[in-house]
């Protein structure tokens, strides 16, 4: 039997392909007979499979192979095609007239006029008209003429000019069709359509984003949909080559599953099968790694990363994002923005035609704060902040006075014509109100200037004004007749932050944003530290491995910081600093954080032992490549520009997740569900 076994791939390889397609099932045979104790079975199944050359592969196929417990399935009627295509529909011109060319789309428009019927097909590149003639190709006219929207066809026709009377100049490929010879359905459309894919654009009432993001496969079709995807492509892909070619950055891709970090937000965690009862962190930033890099002596890193941070989510947040992620050994503070100035600039240029300034502005956190009450404003219009404390020192209006012996601030924000934009009702209870209090006021001072320069508003705040003090006060906000000045008051932080919300609101209120300016500035000098109120400790504005200025390293708790943001229209689209390179340094930092050097051992033990094995000077940026493309698009969401986001809830609606897992999972994670 072992011999005759042993023989049979000897006679396959020798024998025809007959015997080459029999010998594809001996291993079935010998398997299935196997399970029969009768050894003369067993011998007369293997000399059947060997000699009986006469019946067909077909015959011993099903003989052997189909269990008799599973009757075979029924033949499908569909069979898949894969068509040659030998042009694309958006890149036909009157050039190509009398060309014949297959075209695979889907259906955009489908109409019947005259006895004929004409398809706009739709791919990546494009739209083209597609027309039937119903007398010479009566079949493609038929199939055509069933096609609805969406449907995925192969046309097969001849370019050629459309009537004058047809063209059509608000379209590319405008002035020419294809008469269509065949048309063939590659798979047609079996379910209701959610949304109309070609009109949606242009639709007045826009189909609600919880649909869209439902079915994300249709929205994607849409043509502002796929031009800011492939927007993001062109933008990663200028990056790539322009830090590469021209700066010979290196990109490094760094690990995903990695250990958590004090990044500001809270981490999401992955438990560990193999080591019960521990947890990755999916990284926040690269931060640590890339440190670690430049210790390996890699000069200039970059990566498109993958982030990942459980915060609360709005429009230019998300769960997991994406960054543009460098870092440089060896860079000055000068060097290191002069460099992103170029690559944003060359960004800018080669993506809008839109040339920015060189060098960058240059405002410190102390003047931004000062100015706009924001780290990040936008100075497309000149509305600016007044801190007016010192005029207010001695007033007997009791609201003013008390918070600045208490340590608070007064500063007003002059809003031109605003006196009579906003009536006293609306300053009282009205939306302008309402934003003061959504900021964190117990209320909205205000004064209006007449005609005749007296002032008007609450009567106490009046009052208490005299002549000397109300002059200073109109010269210092340079108010004139018709303006309205508003005050707050109270501890610095919640000064700024109510007089930045009503100068972003009057600002758009009153129109006087100039949509086609471009204003990017840096802000630099930030604080090492910010006081946190909830845990009575210091913690690190940006992170805790910021250089300090060499100048202010005898009080490191008052330290400005070596970071740098650079601001575009009022949105941060990028942050770094350069780092501490020096264990001792780095150790003092995390202590004053409230890090005892046991945790940063625990914590940072190889980032300190790194620091400590020769760290080279450094520093680095990361630019949010998902908020930067959505400015770029003209956008107000990053989901907008991501193929496949999550809600403002943290869910994908399109493939429903998060979601309840086996529990044989968790058990294997030695983890429970409530």
């Amino acid at each position: 039997m072992s011999l005759l076994i042993k023989s049979l791939p000897f006679i396959s390889f020798r024998s025809s392909r007959t015997l080459s397609s029999l010998f594809l099932i001996k291993p079935t045979t010998i398997k299935t007979l196997s399970k029969n104790t009768n050894t003369n079975n067993i011998n007369n199944a293997a000399s059947v499979a060997a000699f009986s050359v006469s019946a067909s592969a077909e015959t011993a196929n099903a003989a052997v192979t189909t269990p008799s417990s599973n009757p075979p399935l029924p033949p499908l009627k569909e069979s898949l095609n894969w068509v040659s295509r030998t042009r694309l529909c958006g890149e036909l011109t009157p050039d190509d007239v009398g060309k014949r060319v297959t075209l695979c789309g889907w259906v955009a428009l489908h109409r019947v006029h005259g006895g004929l019927t004409f398809l706009n097909l739709r791919d990546h590149t494009g739209i083209v008209q597609v027309t039937t003639l119903p007398e010479d190709f009566p079949e493609a006219h038929s199939t055509a003429n069933n096609l609805r929207l969406e449907y995925v066809v192969a046309v097969e026709g001849v370019v050629r000019s459309r009537p004058s009377e047809a063209v059509n100049e608000n379209m590319k490929t405008g002035f020419i069709e294809v008469a269509a010879e065949r048309v063939q359905v590659l798979n047609a459309v079996r379910s209701k359509l959610p949304f109309l894919v070609t009109t949606a654009d242009d639709a007045k009432d826009f189909v609600k984003e919880e649909i869209r993001l439902r079915y994300r496969c249709l929205d994607l079709r849409r043509q502002q949909m796929n031009h800011n995807i492939l927007l993001r492509h062109k933008v990663v892909k200028l990056i790539r080559r322009y830090l590469e070619d021209v700066h010979g950055f290196v990109e490094i891709e760094t690990p995903v599953l990695s250990r958590s970090t004090p990044e500001g937000a809270r981490d999401y965690l992955v438990p560990s099968r193999v080591q019960p009862g521990t947890f990755y962190a999916l990284p926040q930033s690269p931060q640590l790694f890339k440190q670690m890099l430049m210790v390996s002596g890699f000069d200039k890193y970059y990566q498109i990363a993958r982030c990942f941070r459980d915060e609360d989510l709005r429009a230019d947040r998300q769960p997991e994002f994406t960054q543009l992620d460098m870092e440089l050994a060896f860079t000055p503070l000068d060097d290191m923005l002069r460099l992103n100035e170029d690559l944003i600039r060359k960004i800018f240029l080669e993506i809008k035609d839109v040339q920015l300034p060189n060098p960058f502005p240059r405002l410190t956190y102390a003047e931004a704060m000062s100015r706009y009450g924001s780290d990040r404003p936008d100075t497309r219009f000149s509305l600016q902040l007044n801190d007016v404390s010192d005029l207010f020192l001695e007033s007997p209006f009791r609201v003013f006075s008390d918070s600045l012996k208490s340590g608070g601030i007064i500063k007003v924000l002059c809003v031109p014509s605003g006196a009579k934009t906003y009536s006293n009702t609306a300053l009282k209870k009205g939306d302008i109100y309402n934003e003061a209090i959504k900021s964190g006021a117990k209320g909205l001072p205000f004064l209006k200037v007449l005609d005749t320069g007296s002032v008007e508003g609450i009567p106490a705040l009046v009052s208490s004004l005299g002549p000397s003090n109300k002059e200073q006060l109109l010269i210092r906000c340079s108010a004139g007749p018709g303006d309205l000045i508003l005050f707050a008051v109270g501890h610095p932080a919640s000064v700024n932050k109510t007089l930045d919300r009503l100068r972003m609101f009057v600002a758009h209120e009153l129109g006087l944003i100039d949509n086609s300016k471009h204003s990017i500035l840096w802000i630099t000098d930030f604080p090492m530290f910010e006081w946190k109120d909830s845990e009575q400790r210091l913690e690190a504005l940006h992170h805790p491995f910021t250089a300090p200025n060499p100048e202010d390293m005898d009080d490191l708790s008052s330290a400005r910081a070596l970071a740098y943001d650079m601001v575009y229209n009022g949105v941060e689209i990028g942050g770094g600093s350069l780092r501490i390179y020096k264990r001792e340094v780095q150790q003092k930092v995390l202590e004053i954080v409230g890090i005892s050097p046991e945790q940063a051992e625990a914590k940072f033990g190889y980032l300190l032992e790194a620091l400590d094995m020769g760290a080279p000077p450094h520093g680095g940026i990361a630019f949010g490549l998902d908020r930067l493309v959505m400015l770029l698009a003209g956008t107000n969401s990053i989901r907008d520009v991501i193929a496949f986001p999550k809600t403002t809830t943290a869910q994908c609606v399109l493939t429903r997740s998060p979601s309840e897992v086996d529990p044989q999972q968790l058990q294997e994670l030695s983890l429970q569900a409530k």
